[in-house]
């Protein structure tokens, strides 16, 4: 213990690293302060009374993301999505579009062109859901009053549509400045930030769950349970299996070149936290869609019993959409004819494999066998919410940090910044927070942002 706290007055000695902590806060605070600014002409009171209805549709899963500043109407409402969607977009049109794949292969130069596309993009797509918010906005259905003045929509309309883009093209500005100048990658923790936000409610609504319902063995279980399951989700986002290369001695001159053995390392879960959003947001079109019916009984009992968090068709649904969307999307990332074609041009050899497509097929082996069992561990993660709170009997606010898309991009982020400030810490000569060398090398072994 006393190394650690020694290794946080480390952290605070290194100039450069303080000044990038202190610059990221500063930064996430006013993404927070952002979250709660409501749009102009937004009535906060009437807005307030029809919170808590959309927690089973698409609309609850994007409040979470940004820190409950869509279910405030704040300016920030959007806040960083667009941007992830463009940039899934665009990295699904490299599958099928040859400009965006040969842009993709031009390294720093492509690299620039393609974020200027996503930018362009990323208005495209925020001005567009901004017009869907300031339709929710303007029927929020439980409403005994309404939010905004009947003679002042179309202005509203207007006005929240510019706001909401000009929020989200201001928030990804901040989260480049983040990732230039600060500690982290600077989308990644502006959704950590969000998702972290909902913490000390979800605590004080379950400690006052425990003092109603003194029962200290359960309480107990449900903490051993939350430290194992993160243990889990740790275990599992650093696991990766390194295949050794050998690379073949050129002399040049009378220098020699080559020679040395590198790894690459095939990550169990390479998909990330996208699966379970893919499939997360598959499940909520239809709950969503039934939700504009609430006088229909008949819609709203088939909402519940198939499309209700609740229940085991929606549970099993989950599971084999998060599988197949694991596969999928781990063969968007990961290329391993790609790899093979790089490795040959450098002269690079698995040990016992010939290069060119047996080495693309070895890979790809490899990688099918290592996912099975990281899609099965997301899919149980991201069903574990459920399970605490119906057999537990946790508070639904609380129970969602024990998995699914909170938890596993909470310890993504976190880990990413730990080895940043871990990297600057080593680079002067101090004792990191990851005392083992295994440890150490698992993390270089690759760990990227949301």
């Amino acid at each position: 213990m006393n190394k650690f706290f020694q290794t946080l007055v480390n952290v605070f000695r290194i100039e450069e690293l303080k000044d990038r902590i202190i610059f990221t806060a500063l930064i996430l605070l006013a993404v927070r302060i952002g979250s709660y600014i409501p749009l102009p002409g937004v009535d906060v009171v009437a807005l307030q009374s029809t919170k808590g209805g959309d927690s089973n549709t698409l609309f609850g899963l994007y409040d979470l993301f940004v820190g409950g500043a869509l279910s405030n109407a704040a300016i920030f409402a959007l806040g960083i999505m667009p941007y992830i969607s463009a940039s899934i977009i665009l990295q699904l049109a490299g599958i099928v579009m040859p400009e965006v794949q040969r842009l993709q292969r031009e390294g720093e130069d492509g690299r620039r062109k393609i974020n200027q596309f996503t930018r362009y993009l990323t208005v495209l797509i925020a001005a567009l859901q901004g017009w869907g918010v300031t339709i929710k906005i303007l029927n929020p259905g439980a409403s005994s009053a309404p939010v905004v003045a009947p003679d002042m929509v179309g202005i509203f309309t207007i006005s929240s549509i510019v706001l909401l883009t000009a929020g989200t093209v201001f928030l990804m500005w901040l989260g480049e400045q983040i990732t230039e100048r600060g500690l982290g990658n600077g989308i990644s923790l502006i959704i950590f930030i969000g998702i972290i936000a909902r913490l000390p409610d979800a605590l004080f609504s379950e400690f006052a769950y425990i003092t109603s319902t003194p029962q200290l063995f359960v309480h107990l279980i449900i903490f051993a349970v939350l430290v194992f399951i993160i243990a889990g989700v740790v275990l599992v986002t650093q696991g990766a299996r390194r295949i050794p290369i050998q690379y073949a001695k050129r002399v040049v001159g009378r220098k020699v070149y080559g020679g040395t053995t590198q790894y690459i390392p095939l990550r169990v879960n390479t998909s990330g936290v996208m699966p379970i959003i893919f499939a997360q947001s598959i499940l909520f079109v239809p709950s969503t869609i039934l939700s504009f019916f609430p006088e229909n009984t008949s819609l709203q009992w088939l909402s519940q019993q198939l499309f209700s968090e609740q229940s085991w068709v929606y549970a099993l649904s989950f599971s084999l959409l998060i599988v197949f969307f694991t596969y999928f999307y781990t063969a968007v990332a990961f290329n391993p004819k790609d790899v093979a074609d790089n490795m040959k041009k450098q002269g690079g050899f698995i040990p016992g494999v010939r290069p060119g497509a047996p080495t693309a097929d070895y890979i790809e082996n490899i990688l099918t066998r290592i996912t099975l069992p990281g899609a099965i561990f997301l899919a149980l993660i991201a069903i574990m919410p459920t399970f605490v709170s119906n057999v537990l009997r946790v508070q639904p606010s609380f129970a969602s940090f024990f998995g699914g898309t909170s938890l596993l991009i909470m310890v993504g982020v976190a880990l990413d910044t730990l080895q940043q400030v871990e990297s600057y810490l080593l680079m002067r000569h101090y004792d990191g927070f990851m005392k083992s060398g295994k440890i150490r090398g698992r993390a270089n072994a690759g760990q990227g942002g949301f």
